[in-house]
């Protein structure tokens, strides 16, 4: 039972989680961190996780996102799954990272195809910027 659970203050990201362990068990889920300004949302960084259960909550997961010393606003999950099921491997995840953060690099509304949260594990989603 994650810490959410015990003291009541599930987030939308608690949610997912324990609803993507619920069809997928275990897999790998491709993370980039960005800042969002009022125009624009800048990738900052990526890693990857292997999710095996749903026992870690929102405020894990940003403990461990400070470690990369990063000033961030969201976060976008983008899980994937090995050809049998499953996490993938070390060398797939840096490779469909790297994949993946061209793309973003190339079309920021790519984001919106994970999982995006802000920092209080919200749902949220970009939108186009109107030039008018």
């Amino acid at each position: 039972m994650s810490s959410a659970e015990l003291n009541g203050c599930r987030t939308d990201f608690d949610d997912w989680l324990a609803r993507m362990v619920r069809q997928h068990r275990e897999f790998t889920v491709l993370v980039i961190l960005t800042k969002i300004r009022e125009r624009s949302v800048v990738p900052l960084c990526s890693t990857y996780l292997h999710v095996i259960g749903d026992e870690a909550d929102w405020n894990e997961i940003v403990a461990m996102f400070a470690g990369s010393g990063q000033v961030w606003d969201g976060a976008a999950f983008f899980p994937t799954k090995g050809p049998n099921g499953g996490p993938i491997d070390n060398p797939t995840a840096r490779s469909r990272l790297a994949e993946l953060e061209a793309k973003v690099t190339e079309d920021r509304m790519t984001l919106n195809e994970g999982h995006f949260f802000d920092t209080l594990g919200r749902r949220i989603e970009i939108e186009p910027a109107d030039d008018a």
